[in-house]
């Protein structure tokens, strides 16, 4: 019992020192039981898989910016006002705004400098 004991040990030490420098260097000899035969044709089953089908990469186009436009605004003429003119009243001989009111109508009149 005590020699099959120690046969035992020293094969399992020789399969370990075996088994590491098998697996590192040289070709690898398998030994092994295998069932069934060569199989030609699909194979159906939890082991085939269709090839994935890959989508095309989406083409994205962006067109180059509008160039930007400026629109300059163009300066109002300034309205008829009494910056402008100054407004004559015939009848009362006085300039607006000393009379609010002109029976006669107002005389537009452009502004001189006093002498």
């Amino acid at each position: 019992m005590k020699l099959r004991n120690l046969f035992v040990v020293v094969l399992a030490m020789l399969m370990v020192g075996m088994a590491s420098t098998a697996s590192a260097h040289g070709p690898r000899v398998r030994f092994g039981v295998h069932f069934g035969g060569p199989v030609w044709g699909p194979v159906w089953g939890p082991g085939w898989y269709p090839s994935p089908y890959y989508y095309p990469p989406q083409v994205i186009v962006v067109p180059p910016p509008q160039p930007q436009i400026y629109i300059e605004q163009q300066q109002d003429a300034a309205p008829d006002s009494g910056q402008q003119y100054w407004y004559f009243c015939k009848s009362s001989q006085s300039y607006y705004p000393y009379v609010k009111e002109c029976p006669g109508g107002w005389q537009k009149i452009l502004p001189q400098p006093e002498k």
